[in-house]
């Protein structure tokens, strides 16, 4: 995995800051791709170039950056974040107390006009009074502005400095020059000024609040990381800070504790706790040789452990990475908002400029106050926030909520496709059924035995790594039987094994190895089929060309796969059985679990092509595996999920890792995927159908049918509150609840 440098970024107002952001990033030497998250104002860059490069980009374009990087980086940010949450309470507060005031004067009357004698001081001292709450509460508004025109850009900030510092302006034009302007447009707006500027003050306090409840996923898998851990050093048991813990040390976990690194128990035995990280609910008993690992509980009983991974190396702090990064990514849809969105304000500023002519020429200075009012108003009623925030706050809702089911997504795009799959491939060994198979018939031909059936097959399968050869292999050790040395061992691909054994070839296989070696099995061939009918898998033994008899092993089905294919089936998929397996046992199992269609007798080279198969008639695919064969299906699909007590291969191919073995993680996944882009939908949908209409509203189209004008003020309020809806709707998704435990 190329590194990854994680950027803090301030400044930026809106989702066209997004794209100015990505570009100055994408635009340094080295960088070979960077995604801003608006949602969470970070960049993700990767690539082989250094943060004081970025950094300095950043600053270029108009915006500030730092490093994130260490176990406090986070917290650092959060406490930034609450400095900036109190900062614009106080900010609302300020400009509240004079707006306020001001809006009741002047509605009520009670100040005086403002081309008498005693009216125009009075305005002027509330001009510059007004000026001065300006600059305290919406100094960053100008600032921002101003930074963005040096770089010729526009920004939220733009529109909100465009708007009041106009209303300001003219407001001053008319309280010294009255006689400049008809005497139907003598109105000051010094109070809609600094009420705009209270609002989008409040909208983004309120915004920032709740979009601080969306990273509860990623503060809950940091607080799981204890900050201390006891060490036994020198025979003496010390409590040291979690940095100080080195590999190969020596560490004592009492009841109740929180294990701190990655490592394997060297003596004593308990139970732990691990749903905090892989969504099981029931605590795992472990022993002697049993790995830990960071972030879960010990339930009972004490024991030692030796550490073999710490600090970013550990489980937890891989799944934290996993989770940060895919929360910071971007689906396709994401990126398309994005360039809508980059050339949104330039747009609403053409459409202001419009706006003010169309007015002042079809009125006159007759109506020249309904001419600034509307370009105001424009300016202030568009939002671009709504439609930044609208795909990146529900991916990072709808991540982090899948991390709490023990479901990793590996980036936006594999959530976004989650979504739209229409066919589901199931591997059976390790996905449908435990993936523990053992031996449960002997069947000896004439003239042999049952131990001697097991004895010659174990021989075979002692030098093999094949799950099936562990199971008779095991077998052969409960009933204490010696294995013969045998030579020439051979592992024939998707057929079985042979080796020499005094002499003579043995094989054990399917049928298609006996076929293949002309060995007649029509002696035990019925009661083969009748075993595969049972969901075993029978194994012919053959000594040259005799046949000796067949080992039958059979893999438990899972206790909840049945539950969870009906769910996927009841989420619209085709739900496929893929296997090596023969056909008779792979019926079977898919009899039991309610699986339709199978396709059997799988090599396992061929997997990926079977998928392909499924993709050139026009279907959505996901695949579901677990080992090393599965690699390339799981990397062929359009989504692959990999059950996490799989191979790394499995899991470094696939999109979804599902960090516990039940299948009701892959319905989880889905329903989540479905939820999300529900959740962007309803958001983009928002933010385009309050832009669509606000706008037209604001520049007075209702004025010639309903002689109304929006005031500026509730432009305000309604720019403001579009974020905050928007950020809410997102957090509807942390209730999200399992099919599975409905």
């Amino acid at each position: 995995m190329t590194a990854a440098t994680r950027l803090s970024i301030s400044g930026m107002s809106c989702a066209g800051c997004v794209a100015s952001v990505e570009q100055a990033l994408q635009a340094v030497p080295g960088v070979e791709q960077a995604e801003v998250n608006f949602a969470e104002h970070t960049a993700t860059v990767e690539g082989d170039v250094s943060a004081d490069k970025l950094v300095e980009a950043v600053k270029q374009a108009g915006y500030d950056a730092a490093e994130m990087k260490g176990q406090n980086a986070e917290a650092d940010k959060e406490a930034a974040e609450m400095a900036h949450y109190r900062r614009l309470l106080r900010k609302t507060a300020v400009a509240a107390v004079l707006g306020v005031p001001l809006v009741i004067g002047d509605m009520g009357g009670f100040l005086p006009a403002l081309d008498t004698s005693l009216g125009q001081p009075i305005w002027l001292f509330l001009g510059l009074l007004t000026l001065g709450v300006m600059i305290y509460a919406g100094g960053h508004f100008f600032t921002g502005a101003w930074k963005a025109f040096r770089v010729h850009n526009a920004n939220m900030d733009t529109l909100i400095a465009l708007g009041t510092g106009a209303a300001w302006v003219y407001s001053v034009v008319v309280v010294l020059f009255p006689d400049t302007v008809p005497s139907l447009a003598r109105h000051a707006y010094f109070e809609a000024a600094v009420v705009i500027i209270a609002l989008v003050n409040l909208g983004g306090a309120l915004e920032m609040r709740a979009r601080g409840k969306t990273s509860e996923a990623i503060r809950r898998l940091i607080g799981l990381q204890p900050k201390t851990a006891r060490v036994v050093r020198e025979g003496k048991e010390q409590d040291v800070p979690i940095d100080e813990v080195g590999l190969g040390e020596t560490l004592r976990i009492r009841p109740g504790e929180r294990i701190p690194v990655d490592g394997d128990i060297i003596d004593g035995h308990s139970s732990v706790d691990e749903s905090m990280l892989t969504g099981e609910p029931l605590p795992v008993t472990k022993q002697v040789g049993d790995e830990v690992v960071a972030g879960t509980i010990n339930v009972s009983g004490s024991f030692l452990f030796q550490s073999k991974r710490i600090g970013a190396d550990t489980v937890l702090a891989q799944i934290i990475e996993m989770v940060r990064r895919a929360q910071g990514s971007k689906p396709a849809i994401g990126r398309l908002v994005d360039k809508v969105a980059g050339v949104f304000v330039p747009a609403v500023l053409l459409v202001a400029v419009a706006t003010f002519l169309i007015w002042f020429n079809l009125g006159g200075e007759v109506l020249l106050s309904h001419a600034i009012v509307a370009t105001v108003t424009v300016l202030i009623i568009a939002c671009p926030c709504a439609l930044g925030l609208a795909t990146p706050i529900s991916i990072m809702v709808g991540v982090g909520k899948a991390a709490e089911y023990g479901i990793l997504i590996r980036n936006g795009e594999a959530l976004q496709q989650a979504g739209k799959l229409e066919a589901i491939v199931l591997d059976k060994t390790g996905t449908v059924t435990v993936g523990r198979p053992s031996v449960t018939h002997l069947v000896p031909a004439a003239d042999y035995s049952e131990e001697q059936v097991l004895q010659l097959a174990a021989s075979l399968e002692q030098g093999s790594e094949h799950p099936l050869a562990h199971a008779i292999v095991e077998a052969a050790k409960q009933r204490e039987i010696t294995l013969s040395d045998v030579q020439r061992f051979e592992a024939i691909t998707g057929q079985g094994v042979s080796a020499e054994l005094d002499g003579d070839v043995c094989y054990l296989g399917n049928v298609r190895l006996m076929q293949s070696q002309g060995i007649d099995i029509g002696e035990l061939q019925d009661r083969a089929q009748q075993l595969a009918g049972q969901a075993e898998t029978p194994m012919y033994l053959a000594r040259g060309q005799q046949l000796v008899g067949i080992v039958a092993v059979a893999d438990p089905i899972k206790d909840d796969s049945a539950a969870a294919v009906r769910r996927l089936q009841q989420l619209g998929l085709k739900v496929i059985m893929l296997t090596g397996d023969n056909t008779a046992t792979a019926q079977a199992v898919a009899r039991q679990v309610g699986i339709d269609e199978v396709i059997a007798e799988v090599q396992p080279q061929d997997k990926n092509r079977h998928i392909e198969q499924l993709q050139q008639r026009g279907e959505v695919v996901a695949m579901v595996g677990d080992g090393i064969n599965d690699a390339p299906a799981l990397a062929q699909a359009d989504v692959g999920f990999a059950i996490g007590s799989g191979t790394d291969v499995a899991i470094e191919s696939a999109d979804v890792t599902l960090m516990r073995g039940s299948l009701h993680g892959v319905a989880d996944a889905i329903a989540i995927s479905h939820a999300t882009l529900r959740n962007i939908k309803q958001n983009l949908f928002g933010a385009f159908v309050y832009n669509s209409l606000g706008i037209p509203i604001a520049a007075g189209i209702l004025y010639p049918i309903m002689g109304l004008m929006l005031n500026p003020m509730i432009a305000g309020a309604a720019m403001a509150m579009s974020s905050v809806t928007v950020v809410s709707n997102a957090n509807r998704l942390r209730w999200f609840k399992s099919g599975a435990q409905s």
